[in-house]
């Protein structure tokens, strides 16, 4: 979407994971990242010789590292299909507002979780004038026990790269948050964050800041409902 992140949700999770997205504005300092709810078991370093590392060590090391742990789960309970409303904001504009729907679904023996996305908006033609336009994006997310951060790709059909960003989980607020640069066009790079809360089962929010100026400024926000 354009205010364009569209890239990042949506993640999550994001994405959610989303599958991600857009752009806009307000100052609020940057909160300090939260702890991961379940962090990796922990796996001791290899053995080593003055020579070179103890081949079955780190072969034992990298099974442990391989293992699905609860930060996983929480990935994997995104599955299925969601209803999305959309807000879009940019300074000194009314909100835009435009439905969607995605659909995650959990990958490689709940490793990862992947999402697809559509929605629809208006953007200007080459005559000026404002057109239906369908959006779609895709959204890749995981737990990544060696970096024992969450990790988030987005990518999208109104741009030609792929966003990536790394996040953690408060289990006391329910709330994954993800940070990142997204880079527009070359050498104007952004700090960007989301923020997905989960509700409860069936319902999540999703929030895009950009750091413009100095200022965090929430660009994005979407509203997910599970569908029945």
């Amino acid at each position: 979407m354009n205010t364009r992140i569209i890239s990042a949700l949506i993640a999550p999770v994001a994405i959610p994971v989303i599958a991600s997205i857009a752009s806009a504005q307000t100052q609020a300092p940057q909160p300090s990242t939260p702890p991961t709810s379940v962090t990796s078991p922990a796996v001791p370093a290899p053995a080593t010789t003055a020579a070179s590392p103890n081949e079955a060590e780190m072969m034992k090391q990298m099974m442990e590292l391989a293992k699905l742990n609860d930060n996983h789960k929480l990935l994997a309970d995104l599955a299925g299909s969601w209803s999305t409303s959309v807000k879009m904001m940019e300074p000194g504009k009314e909100p835009t507002v435009s439905k969607g729907s995605v659909t995650y679904k959990s990958i490689m023996n709940g490793r990862y979780v992947i999402g697809d996305h559509i929605g629809s908006m208006k953007m200007p033609g080459a005559d000026g004038k404002m057109k239906d336009f369908t959006f779609k994006g895709m959204s890749t997310d995981g737990y990544d026990n060696v970096k024992q951060k969450f990790t988030s790709s987005w990518m999208d059909n109104m741009g030609t790269g792929i966003m990536t960003m790394e996040g953690t989980y408060d289990p006391a607020t329910k709330t994954f948050t993800y940070t990142g640069e997204m880079e527009m066009v070359p050498g104007m790079k952004t700090p960007v964050r989301s923020v997905v809360k989960v509700t409860d089962k069936n319902h999540r929010t999703f929030e895009w800041y950009e750091n413009r100026g100095g200022q965090d400024m929430k660009t994005l926000e979407i509203n997910y409902t599970r569908k029945k």
